[in-house]
């Protein structure tokens, strides 16, 4: 019996902020072990090319126990969601460093996108996918299957622009907000992806809001929608491709 059961975790946060007890930090990890778990499962599709779930869950592990370093509750932001943000922010940055997208799928990536752009400015609105796949001369399970094949490229490229729209800070690290000017930016930036996920098809605003606020996996998704997983997977990369197409705007790329 070490005392720690009877204590909640709140408690247990609080007196290791106290302290900066070594046994308590442990104790802490232990039981937040399961946000690590949550989120590796959830962004599988992300590293399941490149990485075993393990190597994920270990850089997971690190991010949190630096979220129990760094948690400062003045700032009124919940820790199972500034913890959140770090390993969902340590598992995106490890995809990033891997260098893991073919050249292949970049090149894909580009030419949905150019094609997507010009489909844009010529019928005033966004395209369909069956547009966008005959513009492309693509048959459309084919086009469908490109666009899965690069949703990690556009979702990790999506990350980049945020992270380049927030000065190139950690991504994980809220310390930023402090800074009135930054405070302002990332209000504005926070508009521009709320219109631009208002103008999301309504599938891909429910896959938007199911993968990034219930924190549902992909397979979970699919059940809700009634889709195959990798149905989902495209409509995930057509959303994450229009709401970097809208950050690119905003940042005059």
């Amino acid at each position: 019996m070490n005392g720690y059961d009877v204590k909640t975790n709140e408690e247990l946060l609080s007196e290791f902020l106290e302290t900066r007890s070594h046994g308590l930090k442990q104790e802490l990890a232990l039981r937040y072990s399961y946000i690590v778990k949550t989120i590796a499962m959830q962004m599988r599709g992300v590293y399941i090319s490149f990485a075993d779930m393990d190597d994920i869950v270990n850089e997971g592990v690190i991010a949190l126990m630096g979220a129990i370093e760094k948690f400062d509750p003045s700032r009124n932001v919940k820790f199972v969601s500034y913890a959140s943000l770090r390993v969902r922010g340590a598992i995106i940055d490890f995809a990033r460093k891997q260098d893991w997208a073919p050249r292949s799928v970049r090149k894909m990536a580009k030419e949905i996108d150019s094609a997507a752009g010009e489909l844009h400015i010529e019928l005033g609105r966004s395209p369909t996918e069956h547009e966008v796949a005959a513009k492309m001369g693509l048959e459309i399970d084919k086009y469908r299957k490109a666009l899965g094949d690069t949703s990690l490229y556009n979702l990790l490229s999506l990350d980049a622009l945020l992270d380049e729209s927030q000065g190139g800070g950690d991504i994980a690290d809220e310390s930023y907000i402090d800074e009135p000017a930054q405070r302002l930016q990332n209000a504005e930036l926070y508009a521009v992806l709320k219109n631009a996920v208002s103008e999301l098809k309504p599938k891909e605003q429910l896959v938007i809001s199911l993968y990034y606020r219930k924190e549902l996996n992909m397979k979970e998704i699919a059940k809700v929608l009634e889709v195959s997983e990798p149905r989902v997977s495209q409509i995930q990369a057509n959303a994450i491709r229009s709401l970097r197409k809208s950050l690119e705007k905003y940042m005059g790329k």
